[in-house]
């Protein structure tokens, strides 16, 4: 069996797949409203593609157990789509350059990170830990297919061994 190793979800690691949102000092920010409120700025490109348009939902995601198996991936050719977590605990982001198991990227995401998927990235599902979490999401509406699964040839796994992350 094959153990996917999990890695810090950050802006330069995650950025060949899309953008981390979140508010740090990493981030563009300054002050707005005389002061009392700082604005984290421009975060994600999201891209809803030609004649599509963002829109905004909120998907609630059911725990996974673990160890999991990643039997499958997902993509969206036509546009992005940005999870931001509401219930503020930490979930598991499973990405690829091409679908492929050896390609496979395990990022873990704080509750206070959220992530925007460029046009065609592959991606796993939400993978929600220990209890159901909702998720805000910035999507594509608009004409055309935006959503293409592939099921993996094989199955590495995500899982954990005496409460550490195993890799």
């Amino acid at each position: 069996m094959k153990l996917l190793g999990l890695e810090p979800l950050t802006r330069h690691a995650f950025a060949p797949f899309g953008d981390v949102i979140e508010a740090d000092d990493s981030a563009h920010h300054f002050a707005i409203n005389g002061g009392n409120t700082e604005r984290y700025h421009d975060l994600a490109r999201l891209d809803p593609g030609d004649g599509g348009r963002i829109i905004v939902s909120i998907f609630r995601a059911q725990p996974r157990a673990l160890p999991f198996p990643i039997t499958m991936l997902e993509r969206h050719p036509l546009g992005s789509q940005a999870f931001v977590p509401l219930s503020g605990r930490d979930y598991l982001v499973v990405v690829a350059a091409e679908p492929a198991p050896s390609a496979l990227r395990c990022f873990l995401a704080r509750g206070t990170q959220g992530v925007n998927y460029a046009p065609g990235t592959w991606h796993h599902p939400l993978l929600a830990l220990d209890e159901v979490c909702d998720f805000l999401v910035l999507d594509r509406s608009g004409a055309g297919s935006n959503c293409d699964e592939v099921m993996l040839p094989e199955h590495p796994v995500v899982g954990a061994m005496n409460g550490c992350w195993s890799a």
